[in-house]
């Protein structure tokens, strides 16, 4: 077990590099498998030796061997972020068809909040063929360990956290974007697969998170009343975090009801 969590942690840093190019490219709708990473100040690209996750911006100190103009801290954080949650993911999982299902889980959502952090927008071409993705990558445990029943659950999921955020749009459209609808199918279908527990606590564990930041920021006069926070950031949060302790939250909050 502790083998494969060190493997995927240290995968999880190799997609995290991945995903810093995936947050800066699709918002400028520009390819993400064509063409070398380079500098945004400088644009001189960036030799494979300075391309190193985390290690090339220390030793760089955090600045490019071409023009030396800072590199944020945001792409080493990104990195160590996707392997952290690579390994936790190993951990809840262990080697398990369902692992690769929810490794992708992780690391679009991280994509997908960095982006809707940076301009307010979670694009269609992630999170359109995350459907299929998921469908596809749930069938495999689905079809080899016999679990059907969890699969047809995935779907009800996805349907059921779906209609949720269409409703909230289409109640109040001024604090719900349609993107948000759409992730939350996405979302339904792997808290779905866990159980309706999860599914529950990952859709309330989002609109927690986004009202103790948004709470937050009104106290530091960082925000205001009508100031447009993006949710998706809370609703990739509040899901992983389900993933890993929504089904035991669930059976705790429903035997204190019963006991």
């Amino acid at each position: 077990m502790l083998a494969l969590i060190l493997v995927t942690g240290v995968l999880g840093l190799l997609v995290g590099s991945f995903l810093n190019v995936v947050i800066y490219r699709v918002p400028q709708g520009v390819s993400v498998v064509a063409g070398r990473s380079y500098c945004p100040s400088c644009e001189a690209q960036i030799a494979a030796y300075d391309n190193v996750p985390v290690a090339s911006w220390v030793l760089l100190r955090g600045r490019c061997r071409n023009c030396r103009e800072p590199i944020a801290a945001r792409y080493p954080a990104v990195e160590l972020l996707t392997a952290v949650v690579f390994a936790l993911l190993a951990w809840r999982f262990g080697l398990s068809w369902e692992l690769p299902a929810y490794l992708y889980l992780g690391g679009v959502g991280i994509a997908l909040a960095f982006i809707d952090l940076d301009t307010k927008r979670l694009p269609n071409v992630l999170v359109l063929p995350s459907y299929v993705v998921a469908l596809v990558l749930l069938a495999l445990p689905a079809l080899l360990d016999a679990r059907w029943d969890d699969y047809l659950r995935a779907l009800l999921g996805a349907v059921a956290l779906f209609a949720f955020y269409f409703l909230l749009a289409f109640i109040y459209p001024a604090g719900m974007g349609f993107g948000d609808v759409k992730l939350a199918g996405v979302l339904g279908m792997y808290l779905g697969w866990l159980g309706w527990g999860a599914v529950i606590v990952g859709g309330f564990l989002g609109f927690f998170l986004g009202g103790l930041v948004g709470g937050a920021l009104m106290v530091a006069r960082k925000a205001g009343r009508k100031s447009a926070i993006p949710f998706g950031p809370f609703m990739v949060a509040g899901a992983l975090i389900a993933v890993f302790v929504g089904p035991a939250i669930a059976d705790w909050y429903t035997g204190s009801l019963m006991g």
